[in-house]
């Protein structure tokens, strides 16, 4: 944080991001409670989410195209005022019909600012260092991890006092003053546009070939993530105490946070690329124990322990997506990650519905793991192939 710019840029862009863990969940409050109808409410967040998070990619590449200043401060203006719509619109109930709702709430999910990829690019330059690079991204998976803790937390505390419309309002504030103070910063000011699209082509064949070790570990982290959540809910309440599986799922938070912050303070010999596939197959080793619990307590130590691995796992593979992507394709390559790794959690919170129906929680977190293993033995046979660095078979 002593790197010269580093805390006002850092600082505005988490201002930014806690948007992410508050407007999402004050829109869905809203609409609930707008249309009287969950299933209203469900359909239209999951145009938000589809929006946001697979035109994540796109939006990046504008901004690699172009510069972050030139693309995020329309983009950001028009999210807002997307949102500030429909806190017009969802301030009184049945104000809107359905389809009005879910137009604009899509609209404002496709124009989400990438801020978070936009940041970890611009940490590639102000800390071109590898083990300092390593503790900015360490820390920015940590900060982020807190941010999808504390927005839902203020959301909590808003509605007890005022409409969950004035959580969308308040979401929209955040990301237009984060986005404001971002973009007015000398490191982002001082981003270069990647130039024309007819010279870029081969570096976007380049980047999309080479992610896919990483974008392998971050769907397979992030289906497993979406996994355990209804699996630590069911097995509380198999266990007569389903108001655990909050101090449960915290403790899974924890052990992120912990891990983040050893994982940044460890200089690593190995290379990154070498330390994914590890990181993964430690994550799946730790579910598969964790199905051996035969209380809460033990299972919160057990998802503790597994989440020592989620953030340096999901560090990791941002490390080495921005390692294998060219300069002017850093904050596309980041996007993919990110991408993948939403997408993994939004295949798991719906396969986890079929595997909770079909068997107990025990075989469901072995399974689960034996996916995070077959992902580890993925990536290291990428790793193989390219030659990335050490074997990770040579570094057990």
């Amino acid at each position: 944080m002593r790197i010269p710019h580093a805390r006002r840029t850092f600082a505005a862009a988490l201002l930014g991001r806690l948007s992410y863990g508050v407007a999402p969940l004050s829109l869905m409050l809203a609409v609930t409670r707008a249309s009287g109808s969950y299933a209203v409410a469900g359909t239209v967040m999951a145009l938000f989410s589809a929006t946001s998070v697979f035109l994540s990619p796109a939006r990046a590449g504008l901004i690699d195209r172009y510069g972050p200043r030139r693309v995020l401060a329309p983009m950001a203006g028009t999210h807002v005022a997307l949102l500030g719509l429909l806190t017009m619109t969802l301030w009184r109930p049945g104000a809107a019909p359905p389809l009005v709702l879910g137009a604009v709430t899509a609209a404002a999910g496709a124009c989400t600012p990438p801020l978070g990829p936009t940041m970890r690019a611009v940490w590639g330059r102000l800390a071109p260092d590898p083990a300092l690079l390593q503790r900015a991204y360490s820390l920015d998976a940590v900060a982020e991890e807190l941010l999808f803790v504390s927005g839902p937390l203020l959301v909590g505390v808003l509605v007890g006092f005022a409409p969950p419309a004035a959580g969308v309002l308040a979401g929209a504030v955040l990301m237009a003053a984060g986005t404001a103070g971002f973009v007015s910063s000398p490191a982002v000011r001082a981003v270069p546009a990647g130039g024309r699209e007819r010279d870029r082509r081969p570096a976007g064949r380049r980047v999309l070939h080479g992610l896919a070790r990483p974008v392998v570990a971050a769907a397979g982290v992030g289906l497993a993530l979406g996994v355990v959540e209804l699996l630590v809910v069911a097995f509380a309440e198999g266990h007569g105490s389903g108001g655990s599986a909050g101090w449960v799922l915290a403790a899974l938070s924890a052990g992120s946070a912990v891990g983040g912050l050893l994982n940044g303070a460890v200089s690593w010999r190995a290379t990154a690329g070498a330390r994914l596939p590890l990181q993964a197959a430690g994550l799946g080793l730790v579910l598969c124990a964790a199905g051996l619990a035969h209380g809460v307590g033990a299972l919160a130590l057990a998802v503790a322990a597994a989440g020592l691995f989620v953030s340096p796992l999901i560090t990791t593979a941002y490390l080495v997506a921005d390692e294998t992507a060219p300069p002017e394709a850093r904050v596309r390559a980041g996007a993919w990650v990110n991408t993948a790794l939403n997408a993994g959690g939004t295949a798991g919170a719906a396969v986890s519905g079929v595997l909770v129906g079909r068997l107990p929680p025990a075989p469901c977190f072995a399974v689960t793991g034996a996916v995070m293993l077959l992902t580890a033995l993925t990536v290291a046979r990428g790793a193989a192939r390219t030659g990335d660095g050490e074997h990770p078979a040579r570094l057990l």
